[in-house]
């Protein structure tokens, strides 16, 4: 059976490589469409469209990820990401619109990634970020790429600002950040450290919870936080038992500010800057 497991993956390449031969043999060599020494950018991720469009012109971003025009993936302001068209992510589609480069996740197909770079798409990548100094690394990568470094450091002086701003004062208070699935966020995550940053210490952790652990509601009523921060609504983050926690302090925290870092960083400080000093 394993002679046949490639077929698949196979067919991919072939499709990638024949599209790509036909682009060529149709498109001009240089990229009609731009006017600047600004490179024209395709995102495919939703984190990088979030950056983007903070630090390259409006008319350098020919398209963002459809992610960030969907209320339960953006990571953007939705006005904001609406001003942009967006792409499935597809070869095709990222090729007909021609742009210098092509930015994605650092688990891009290698297919769709050797299509583009044989028609002379730069494609620069992105990680994941586990801490604030990566997500301004990022940050200064993109701004860099885009033609507008200061652009990048302005952001990043707004995220200090907010950190700054939100920075919780005396004893920590230990708080449990109940993500969608009932899991909660490991030790080294980023948004591990922007609740660190506001005078939360990490209960889940200090019962010996990995990243991504599953929390149960029952677990969590034997031993529970001071602070519930709930991002979500699955019926046992809003189950009535949750109600007879006296001791037990609860908070909305919106899903879409976990998974990025960029400017998602200013509004995760200044959520939890609120959730901190209502309980002060």
């Amino acid at each position: 059976m394993a002679k046949f497991a490639p077929q698949g993956a196979s067919a991919a390449w072939m499709r990638v490589f024949a599209f790509a031969f036909l682009a060529s043999a149709c498109t001009p060599a240089q990229h009609t469409h731009q006017t600047s020494d600004q490179p024209t950018i395709v995102s495919l991720n939703p984190c990088s469209d979030a950056i983007l469009a903070e630090v390259a012109d409006p008319a350098q971003i020919l398209a963002i990820s459809h992610y960030s025009h969907d209320p339960r993936a953006t990571s953007m302001d939705l006005a904001t990401a609406r001003r942009f068209a967006v792409t499935g992510g597809t070869v095709e589609e990222v090729l007909a619109l021609r742009p210098d480069v092509v930015v994605a996740s650092a688990f891009i197909d290698p297919a769709a990634r050797l299509g583009f770079e044989r028609l002379g798409l730069k494609v620069e990548t992105l990680g994941m970020v586990g801490t604030v100094e990566e997500s301004e690394a990022q940050i200064r990568q993109l701004a860099a790429l885009a033609g507008h470094p200061e652009r990048g450091e302005a952001l990043i002086a707004r995220i200090e600002a907010a950190l700054s701003a939100n920075r919780g004062e005396g004893e920590t208070i230990p708080a449990v950040l109940w993500q969608p699935g009932g899991i909660v966020p490991g030790e080294g995550q980023l948004v591990d450290g922007l609740m660190r940053n506001a005078g939360f210490a990490s209960h889940s952790a200090a019962r010996g919870m990995a990243q991504a652990e599953y929390l149960s509601l029952e677990s969590l009523l034997a031993a529970p936080p001071e602070v519930l921060l709930v991002a979500g609504q699955e019926r046992m983050q809003t189950h009535p038992a949750l109600d007879a926690v006296p001791q037990m302090q609860r908070a909305d925290y919106a899903p879409s500010l976990l998974y990025c870092g960029g400017p998602t960083i200013i509004r995760a400080a200044e959520r939890l800057g609120e959730v901190r000093r209502r309980l002060q």
